[in-house]
């Protein structure tokens, strides 16, 4: 396997993180409670991308 899918995976999560979390926090200033469960699921997303990515590395 190659090191540049872990790699991948794991910016990409950290892209979906960074983006969920800006989400959650606009979604709750705004009590705008859909954007912020989207924002929650987005995080979730990303957690498991950077998951993938560190398993793909390990081969």
């Amino acid at each position: 396997m190659s090191h540049d899918n872990g790699l991948g995976d794991k910016i990409k999560g950290s892209v979906s993180k960074a983006k969920g979390e800006l989400k959650d926090q606009i979604g709750n200033a705004t009590d705008n409670a859909s954007l912020q469960a989207e924002g929650k699921a987005d995080k979730v997303k990303g957690e498991i991308q950077q998951k993938v990515g560190e398993f793909k590395d390990r081969d």
